[in-house]
């Protein structure tokens, strides 16, 4: 929303005591509140308290003030009438103190009685300011603006007989800021129509208008409004579709906005060749498909003339080429009947041949290779010009389409030059190796590149373990980096900057307070009822430096438990809360000079010496390491690093409680762990739903360190909670990108925390849950089933960014040597025979992979997957595009080993995708076979 400037009196600070909602030395006025009921609200002197009284103002203007309390907007504008400007002024004082105190909310009413309040404050300041200016910021305000059209005819009326230029200026103004000409669109055209002049429409104007106008009557409303021409036309040439639009109406419906435009470009109000060309020019400039299937929609009604398309040829070329599906349609089908007619150039053929062929949807690639074959049936001369954007199907993913490819450039490869004959074969490397004997029958020598080429796995570099880098050291740079960088998206740059924030207030408190108050002059953590639930991250620790908390407050967020109903989301986000609520009690005090907790590398882990190092600190300095502090250093201590026993010596030789305790803990090799178990439907004692996330049960092992010596907010990893399904609305935590930093050294067990969100992306409509998983696989710990199984659930997530991020885990799982293609295979196994992971999902993910180069380690994990899939009595919806990425995964890297199920598969009759792609993978892997037996006679 345009906020635009703020109105005058919006900070007024109270002076006296708060506004009651009682009766005062006034009578009380019964106002209705609009849902039946009635509310009595009092309208006397007294009812507003010491902050907005009226004693000795003028009857008029107290008469005026009572009825702003009581919220009667309609009879603002009777009661402002007889008031002269000093009156209005010294009202105008008083209506700016009890917006300011209702806005605070200081009013003691119900919602709907402050919302009523600020309905006739909308009326009243407008009457009472003069200047156009002052009166734009006060209608325009977002505490008072009011979709309401009585608000705005109230408001209008309340503006007297203002001269037609200061209502155009006010008019131009609010028609200026978008949300406010949309809201206040009553109001605005009131004013326009009373200058007489005409404000030059605005997107926030035609939108309020849209919504205005949208009725029964809609193409009688069109046909009186003189400024309809105008109107539509700045409607179609938005850079957004105005959202009325976008929504979905019956074309036999009186309010269908398409049926009503057809109807006025067919009586002339609107020109025909106008509406077109803004309709085309929208579709033109792309957008999501919602925003275009209003202008697509027009465009189809207009039918347009031969003479209309040909115009067009290049736009409707862009939109085939580039257009959202059902645009692109559409301009393939207008191209198609222009070139059944003869009508469209071989050139303009060719560039969106090009164009088309390197999309992705199956239903236009094979039309368009059909629409070429018809046009070269006719005009075999053409094959030279048509041919080469042909040849762009052969690296499309299903090998159908290159196959029609193929035989289309079979048919007429004799009638070409030897020039592009070779070009053509040049072309021909991209086609599956399936279809590389049909290539070489076809092209002969001219084929490039062999036929038997040795494979190469292809893998990402292992990452390498990026160091954290030290914590900031002056106050400036402290501010930048709390204001500059997004905290809450990156934990190692949020660990950095709370470390910096607690080293700074430990060495120079006063400095950091002066900074932050400076810096943050005025936001909604300063208050500290901000904080009633959550920590809300780094904002709490400031509110601590800055004395704002509750003590009672901060114990309660330091000692927090779990209850039996508690779920691993809300343990994990509870660890980084507990963290905060210490640190904000303990910031800028002797009792935390620093943190131990801030990791030194990426992953949240730290170095054995480093954690050594700083409890000597600690030892030295004379101060015990704060509970949650230490707890969460030894969840993120490397305990499986090199380094670990020579600093487990170290540690014990410090002589503290902390010293002991870090050097037994780094001699655990299971300090936590987990398993993960399913529930299975009619073999438990309760009902279990068919909800994937409703039969995970995660099994924390009992570990009686962490349960007896941990903080209360960390023995949930010891065992404390009982091993039940937990369905929770966590999965979209806003410190969700922190989870990944809890645990380390232990991801096995973090994936196990973090399967109940996954499960919600994979049969739910929830997103992102795959975020951490880019830092779990390079984290530290031991790869066991929990981490096979969120590689799973994400490579069958319903989002293609999570899949895509699934993806790019498990490859560099792969590159690390830490993956188990076949267990990841065997949990997809059963996730698909069960109907979780859906099969075109991970076809989509699977294929991603394999086109990294990473084809054999693909091939590995369906090999395993498949058995189960290939032998269900009925078969399996989508698993015929999980064979197509198989059989092209083993086309690569030549596999053998074929999966049981297959042959039955592929030796039974018909051609739907299935069956074709059963025996492709088929041959494919006995064409391995026979080779590898070739080679080694």
């Amino acid at each position: 929303m345009d906020d635009g400037s703020q109105p005058e009196g919006r900070d007024a600070e109270s002076t006296g005591g708060d506004v009651a909602d009682g009766t005062g030395t006034g009578a009380g006025t019964t106002t209705g509140d609009g849902t039946g009921g009635d509310t009595t609200v009092g309208t006397g002197a007294g009812a507003a308290g010491g902050t907005v009284g009226v004693a000795g103002a003028d009857s008029g203007v107290e008469r005026l003030l009572a009825a702003v309390r009581a919220g009667r907007a309609a009879d603002v504008p009777a009661l402002l009438e007889p008031l002269d400007d000093a009156a209005r002024k010294t009202a105008l004082a008083q209506l700016k103190e009890l917006r300011a105190e209702v806005d605070a909310g200081k009013w003691a009413a119900p919602a709907f009685v402050a919302n009523r309040i600020r309905g006739a404050l909308y009326v009243a300041g407008a009457g009472c300011l003069p200047g156009v200016a002052a009166a734009a910021s006060w209608l325009g305000a977002r505490d008072l603006l009011t979709r309401s059209a009585d608000g705005g005819r109230l408001a209008l009326s309340a503006l007297g007989d203002r001269g037609p230029e200061w209502a155009a200026d006010l008019a131009g103004r609010l028609a200026k800021r978008r949300a406010v000409a949309e809201a206040a669109y009553p109001l605005v055209h009131g004013l326009m129509s009373r200058s007489g002049q005409a404000v030059p429409p605005t997107d926030g104007y035609v939108t309020g208008w849209i919504r205005h106008i949208t009725d029964d009557r809609l193409v009688e409303r069109l046909r009186e409004d003189p400024r309809t021409p105008a109107l539509v036309a700045h409607a179609l040439a938005m850079a957004a579709t105005p959202e009325p639009f976008t929504r979905t109406v019956r074309p036999g419906s009186p309010r269908h906005w398409p049926t009503a435009l057809r109807t006025l470009v067919t009586e002339g109000t609107l020109d025909r060749a106008q509406i077109l060309d803004l309709c085309v020019t929208r579709l033109l400039r792309g957008g999501p498909a919602r925003n275009l299937r209003f202008p697509l929609e027009v465009t189809r009604l207009l039918e347009p003339g031969a003479d209309e398309l040909r115009k067009r040829i290049p736009d409707w070329v862009g939109l085939a080429s580039d257009a959202p599906s059902a645009v692109a349609g559409y301009a393939q089908d207008v191209l198609a009947d222009l070139a059944a007619a003869g009508a469209l150039p071989v050139a303009a053929l060719a560039e969106m041949t090009a164009g088309v062929l390197f999309r992705t949807e199956k239903k236009l690639v094979r039309a368009q290779l059909a629409l070429v074959g018809r046009v070269l049936a006719r005009e075999p001369g053409a094959a030279g010009a048509l041919l080469p954007a042909v040849t762009e199907a052969f690296g499309n993913d299903d090998t159908s389409v290159q196959e029609r490819a193929l035989k289309l450039v079979g048919r007429h490869l004799r009638a070409l030059e030897p020039e592009v004959r070779r070009e053509l074969a040049e072309t021909a490397g991209l086609l599956s190796p399936t279809h590389r004997q049909a290539a070489e029958a076809l092209f002969g020598d001219a084929l490039e590149g062999p036929a038997g080429a040795a494979y190469e796995e292809i893998l990402p570099p292992v990452p390498e373990r990026q160091p954290v880098g030290p914590p900031v050291t002056t106050v400036e740079a402290l501010m930048e980096q709390l204001v500059v960088e997004r905290l809450s998206e990156d934990p190692v740059a949020f660990e950095r900057a709370l470390d910096g924030l607690v080293r700074l207030a430990h060495r120079d408190r006063t400095a950091v307070v002066e900074a932050v108050r400076e810096t943050f002059p005025r936001t909604e953590w300063q208050d500290a009822s901000s904080f009633t639930d959550r920590a809300q991250g780094i904002e709490v620790v400031l509110a601590g430096l800055l004395g704002l908390l509750d003590q009672a407050r901060v114990d309660l967020g330091r000692t927090p438990g779990h209850g039996a109903d508690s779920c691993f989301h809300e343990a994990l986000s509870g660890v980084l809360d507990v963290r905060l609520w210490e640190a904000a009690d303990l910031i800028g005090t002797g009792a935390l000079p620093f943190l131990l907790a801030t990791p030194t590398w990426h992953t949240g882990g730290i170095d054995p010496p480093v954690l050594v190092e700083r409890l000597r600190a600690c030892r030295d300095a004379g101060v015990e390491p704060a509970p949650a502090d230490l707890a969460q250093a030894l969840l993120r201590v490397l305990r499986r690093d090199p380094s670990a026993g020579r600093a487990a010596e170290e540690a014990a030789a410090l002589g503290t409680p902390a010293g002991r305790g870090l050097a037994a803990w780094l001699r655990e090799e299971d300090a936590v762990a987990a398993s993960v178990r399913f529930l299975v439907r009619g073999r438990e004692p309760s009902p279990v739903t068919g909800w994937l996330i409703d039969r995970i049960v995660v099994d924390v092992d009992d570990r009686a360190t962490v349960r007896e010596e941990f903080p209360p907010a960390f023995t949930w990893l010891g065992g404390a909670l009982e091993g039940v399904p937990r369905r929770c609305h966590h999965g979209e935590d806003s410190s969700r990108a922190q989870w990944a930093t809890v645990l380390p050294a232990d991801r096995d067990v973090l994936a196990a925390c973090l399967l109940p969100s996954l499960a919600g992306c994979v049969d739910g409509s929830a997103r992102g849950a795959t975020e951490p998983l880019t830092t779990l696989v390079e984290a530290e710990g031991p790869v066991g089933r929990a981490v096979h199984l969120v590689l799973a659930f994400g490579l069958g997530c319903v989002d293609a960014d999570d899949r895509l991020r699934a993806v790019d885990a498990m490859l560099v799982l792969a590159s690390r040597g830490e993956l188990n293609a076949r267990r990841l295979g065997a949990e997809l196994a059963w996730l698909v025979a069960e109907g979780s992971v859906k099969p075109n999902r991970l076809a989509d993910a699977a294929r991603t992979a394999a086109d990294t180069g990473a084809y054999g380690t693909v091939w590995t994990v369906l090999a395993a997957m498949l058995p189960g899939p290939l032998s269900a009595a009925t078969p399996v919806r989508g698993l015929g595009e999980v064979l197509a990425v198989a059989a092209d995964c083993v086309e690569r890297c030549g596999a053998r080993d074929e999966p049981a199920g297959l042959d039955a598969l592929a030796s039974g009759r018909g051609s739907t995708q299935l069956v074709v792609q059963a025996r492709r993978l088929r041959n494919a892997l006995r064409q391995g076979t026979d080779q590898s037996l070739a080679e080694t006679a």
